[in-house]
């Protein structure tokens, strides 16, 4: 039926124009933003599930860092017990020929100078083996913590180990001199336990160090991954979204 008010045919061509716009729109802004969940109203669940994912990616980037800091403070202590490992060797050399009684008190006195400066470079080493305000050789704390999950409810603990000559590890002390052929004796076995016991500490070090790198690098996996999955909820297929754009504007 004809109607003067009413024209149906072109209520119906609106619509079909109103709809073509706006899917034109929605395809633009895919086309635009590479996502085709770029806001809430586009899909609620979905882009709750990416939000909550998101938030995972930052905290992985915080755990890295953490990880990091902490990995880079353990090397600087490693690094320091090798040094006063390599002391301990040059300065059980020294003990060993100060014990030889053949030896006149002046040779002795040589050998005990240059002893006494190996042992206080010693002490020198444990107070400059820090890494952003953190030593993990001198006591000064009972060890650091660094994140290992993105919600901080778990951590890698890496352990003090006291490497000060007043400390448990190190059998020899500030005042140890090898002046004497029975001080030099005895300071050569005190010097070898001092060895043994800094081979373990190093050990623990070492143990520690490896175990922050490898779970770094599982963050940094775990990263990626989640990155990906992100994508896979989010992300618009551009050559579809595009040819789509085409056929809407024909």
């Amino acid at each position: 039926m004809a109607s003067v008010n009413t024209n149906y045919g072109a209520m119906v061509a609106l619509q079909q124009l109103n709809s073509t716009n706006s899917q034109l729109e929605m395809t633009q802004s895919r086309i635009n933003t590479g996502l085709k969940v770029s806001s809430a109203k586009d899909n609620g669940a979905i882009y709750a599930i990416a939000q909550g994912m998101r938030s995972d990616v930052a905290g992985f980037g915080v755990v890295s860092e953490s990880l990091d800091r902490a990995s880079s403070t353990t090397d600087v202590a490693i690094a320091a017990g090798e040094a006063i490992s390599d002391l301990l060797i040059d300065m059980k050399e020294k003990a060993l020929g100060a014990a030889d009684a053949s030896l006149t008190s002046s040779q002795r006195s040589a050998f005990n100078e240059d002893f006494t400066a190996l042992r206080d470079q010693i002490a020198t080493i444990v107070s400059n083996a820090e890494f952003n305000g953190v030593n993990l050789i001198n006591n000064s704390t009972a060890g650091i913590d660094a994140l290992a999950n993105a919600d901080g409810t778990s951590t890698l603990t890496v352990a003090d180990e006291d490497l000060r000559l007043t400390g448990s590890i190190l059998t020899i002390t500030a005042g140890t001199t090898i002046n004497t052929v029975t001080t030099a004796s005895a300071t050569v076995a005190a010097i070898e336990t001092s060895l043994n016991n800094l081979n373990q500490s190093l050990a623990r070090l070492g143990t520690a160090s490896k175990a922050l790198t490898i779970h770094s690098d599982f963050v940094t996996k775990l990263s990626d991954v989640t990155e990906k999955g992100i994508g896979n909820l989010v992300d618009a297929d551009l050559a579809k979204e595009s040819a789509k754009l085409q056929a809407l504007q024909t």
